[in-house]
């Protein structure tokens, strides 16, 4: 695994050295996002297999699903990754505006779960439960346990937001960034999981 420099530049009043090479965040964090994503992995599989076994059925149910829906959230969370990869940056250099960014990310997460609780409305109003058959039964399971971890990585952003006001007026140490690192790798596994699920339920026909 890659390591990532804690610091660019370090500006005035910050207590970290200027240099200083380190894995992002906490091995413990790291050590639960590789176990879930493994967990998630053999989701995966049971989907792949109970697909080739049921071609015709996942077939039909994929085309009840609003396709264009998952693009808009697909590309709403690259975007509140891309506002907490910045803002990660300006709190590691000082510049920017990381407040700002982390407040956009928080917007994507919550457009994020709009858009999906939407989507479930509307699928029940349809009659399609989980339930209906096996692919609606792996949808509502899967889907629900993906967004269980956006309401949990939004949680660990709305501390970052904290962590991200409160270095304006105060030095930022190295706990504070090593923290706002956990948030912002919790944040891109949420994405990373959604980047599969989203081809698996949606487009793979």
């Amino acid at each position: 695994m890659t390591t990532t420099r804690a610091l660019r530049a370090s500006p005035p009043g910050a207590t970290e050295p200027a240099s200083d090479e380190h894995l992002p965040g906490e091995v413990g964090l790291w050590v639960f996002i590789l176990g879930d994503m493994g967990f998630f992995a053999l989701f995966f599989g049971l989907i792949v297999v109970t697909h080739g076994q049921q071609t015709d059925m996942f077939r039909a149910a994929q085309g009840d699903l609003h396709t264009g829906l998952a693009v808009v959230n697909t590309l709403v969370l690259l975007t509140g990754s891309f506002f907490v990869a910045r803002a990660l940056r300006g709190l590691r250099d000082g510049t920017g505006r990381p407040t700002l960014l982390v407040a956009a990310t928080l917007g994507c997460a919550v457009l994020f779960a709009s858009i999906k609780v939407f989507e479930y409305v509307e699928l029940v109003h349809a009659g399609h439960t989980p339930a209906t058959n096996d692919f609606f039964m792996y949808y509502f399971v899967f889907t629900g346990i993906h967004l269980l971890h956006l309401l949990v990585g939004t949680s660990m952003l709305i501390a970052v937001l904290v962590v991200s006001i409160k270095v304006k007026t105060t030095p930022r140490t190295p706990g504070q960034l090593k923290f706002v690192e956990c948030g912002a790798s919790f944040w891109h596994m949420v994405d990373l999981l959604w980047l599969v699920l989203f081809p698996l339920l949606y487009v793979v026909r």
